[in-house]
């Protein structure tokens, strides 16, 4: 089972765990999720697919157990869509219920409230493995969002080869306040709890006074939420008692990992994935972690590394190449997507992430960025965008930086460099990376902004930059 009742642990001892979840100021306990979430799968049951604002609430997380529990396919809607990405995931999902509280935009679709006292002991057959858990929708960067097809098989593989890596168990305590329209926040944070039969706390903002109240052992984050503890020691000092900090969604800075390891004591681990494939890669538990690179393949996951010409790249930790994958917790397909599905598998059965890497001889990890965008061809070299960042993160005064490649009619592309800081001459920061660098890799031209554009998971936003 994708849930195992909640936890088979407690089952078998009789127990119910009290506080199962917490999510600001509510409680709920193992019965009270199973209860008021099959009351919600009871009026759901006969529907195919229903949309799910996805705040940050008890009411989220009874909708999408109860789903579950009915075996409907559920889609997230994050909250601050905006009126044509709402209407177009509704559109192009085939919802047919809206699962929640009442929303002026909810397309027209018939309104399902979720009751948090309503309770309901029905017992419903556990759906097929193959069945279609989750529509997640993608970012949309590169045209409108697209549904990611998640099946129970996928999603019960990733949780279950995290746990094996992390050495996640039921004695944890889960912390994070990530959203709930994701990977990261929904699938890892909330179901990933609820399988394995750690309590959960998620703090509804992921502010540092919060995750220090919150009091875990096992902590999620983005490098922004990690770089907010890293700058206020107190808080970084609190969190010293954990067992795990895990940094996933964009790169964690290095300067980041520096200072939240002489703080807490705890070097953070960091993972690679994305809404197709779950995760992927990561550093281990009682492994390497080594600043700048995501770690080794979990277990049922394998990568490689191809060049333009699907040639493969050496793995010698310097060649970069496009990321492909493959393994039980990748995704079934896009909806309504036949050509993209097939655009992004290879003949012989791997998913090409769009991601740029390198994979040093014992199998470590570094992710350079998305090809479209963190792939650099200047002068006839292959450069990544992300190691250009790092370097100019340890420049002091640099808090941020966003490398992208520019047209250029002699080098074919320029290197520009965004960063946030007070940062001295431009000249002194290009002569930092040509020092620490290849000469070749040193930016063109510096432009400081006050501020870099992220998405919801922080996540910065490139193609507006360019």
């Amino acid at each position: 089972m994708l849930l195992r009742s909640l936890n088979p642990l407690a089952v078998a001892r009789g127990d119910d765990i009290p506080d199962a979840v917490r999510i600001g100021d509510t409680r709920l306990s193992r019965s009270d999720i199973l209860g008021a979430a099959t009351s919600v799968a009871e009026r759901v049951a006969r529907a195919e697919r229903v949309a799910i604002l996805a705040t940050p609430t008890p009411q989220t997380i009874l909708a999408v157990v109860g789903c579950l529990i009915a075996g409907v396919t559920a889609v997230p809607v994050p909250p601050d869509s905006g009126p044509a990405e709402r209407a177009h995931i509704l559109a192009d999902s085939g919802a047919q219920a809206w699962l929640g509280d009442h929303d002026e935009n909810t397309g027209g679709l018939p309104v399902i409230p979720v009751r948090m006292h309503a309770r309901s002991w029905h017992s419903y057959p556990e759906p097929g493995e193959d069945s279609i858990a989750f529509v997640l929708y993608t970012s949309g960067t590169t045209g409108p969002p697209k549904g990611v097809l998640l099946s129970r098989r996928a999603i019960a593989a990733g949780i279950d080869a995290l746990a094996e890596a992390w050495e996640w168990t039921w004695r944890d305590t889960l912390v994070h306040g990530l959203p709930l329209f994701h990977v990261h926040g929904l699938v890892l944070g909330v179901l990933g709890a609820l399988r394995i039969g750690s309590p959960l706390v998620h703090t509804v903002a992921p502010t540092p006074e919060a995750y220090v109240r919150a009091g875990g052992s096992l902590y999620f984050g983005v490098p922004t939420v990690w770089s907010r503890i890293a700058d206020d020691p107190d808080s970084a000092a609190a969190l010293a008692g954990a067992r795990l900090l895990v940094s996933g969604s964009a790169p964690l800075p290095v300067p980041v990992f520096e200072k939240l390891r002489a703080l807490t004591g705890l070097a953070p681990v960091e993972r690679y994935g994305m809404s197709e494939t779950m995760l992927t890669v990561s550093t281990r538990a009682d492994g390497e972690r080594r600043p700048g690179w995501v770690g080794l393949p979990v277990r049922g996951a394998q990568t490689r590394l191809r060049d333009e010409r699907g040639e493969p790249v050496p793995h010698d930790g310097e060649s970069i190449g496009v990321l492909q994958v493959r393994g039980p917790m990748l995704f079934d397909g896009y909806l309504n997507r036949p050509e993209a599905t097939a655009d992004t598998w290879t003949e012989d059965g791997w998913f090409v992430t769009g991601d740029v890497a390198v994979i040093d001889p014992d199998g470590f990890h570094r992710i350079v960025g998305r090809e479209s965008t963190d792939l650099i061809k200047s002068g006839g070299f292959r450069i990544g965008a992300g190691e250009v960042e790092t370097s100019l993160l340890g420049f002091p005064g640099v808090r941020e930086a966003a490398v992208i490649g520019v047209p250029d009619e002699d080098l074919g592309q320029r290197i520009v460099a965004y960063v946030v800081g007070d940062v001295p001459e431009s000249s002194a920061l290009i002569a930092h990376v040509a020092t620490e660098l290849s000469v070749h890799k040193r930016p063109r031209e510096i432009r400081v902004v006050d501020a870099l554009p992220r998405n919801a998971m922080g996540k910065v936003q490139k193609k507006l930059l360019a």
